[in-house]
């Protein structure tokens, strides 16, 4: 998929970030590489959580790699704010969906009704700590970003289900086609 018509590459970046620790977050960022910015459901979200335990496990791969990860939920900062101490990723509170629209992540009813979200879902809420959804709601879709260190969108992905979204291996993937074109 590609950007809404009514936004370019142009428009996503720069962009001055407030992380949940209050950090502020510049991409590109200064420190050059890539950015790899992905765009979560909810805190708490089971599948969110399955899928950044396996993001997390590879944390070193990826900083090796060259990539920053930097992870937009749509749940308050006082929601995410039990996750950051968790996480080796930035963690953007965006309760109001300003940069899922920026970036064109949408939600959808049929989020959770794919069964390719049931058994990651089940997954999830047994694999770690259990928490009640909070903020946004359960519909949301997650999305996918990678920007080159001078801010150059270079792949992109908006699920079509809540389970839809890169692995660490398709993040390194497109780092690797990209350094060698």
């Amino acid at each position: 998929m590609k950007l809404p018509a009514k936004s370019s590459a142009a428009d996503l970046l720069p962009l001055a970030l407030t992380g949940v620790g209050g950090q502020i977050i510049n991409l590109p960022h200064s420190g050059g590489g890539w950015v790899h910015l992905q765009f979560r459901r909810f805190a708490g979200c089971p599948i969110c959580s399955l899928h950044l335990r396996s993001f997390a496990r590879r944390a070193d791969e990826l900083r090796s790699a060259g990539i920053r990860t930097v992870v937009v939920f749509h749940s308050s900062q006082a929601a995410l704010e039990p996750y950051q101490d968790e996480s080796p990723f930035d963690l953007i509170a965006d309760p109001t969906k300003r940069l899922y629209r920026r970036f064109g992540v949408e939600a959808s009813l049929l989020s959770v009704l794919n069964p390719r979200t049931w058994l990651p879902g089940l997954r999830g809420l047994t694999a770690g700590r259990l928490r009640v959804p909070v903020g946004g709601g359960p519909f949301g879709l997650p999305g996918d970003f990678l920007f080159s260190a001078n801010g150059e969108l270079v792949a992109e992905k908006r699920g079509l289900h809540a389970n839809d979204q890169w692995s660490v291996d398709d993040v390194l993937r497109h780092t690797k086609a990209r350094s060698a074109a």
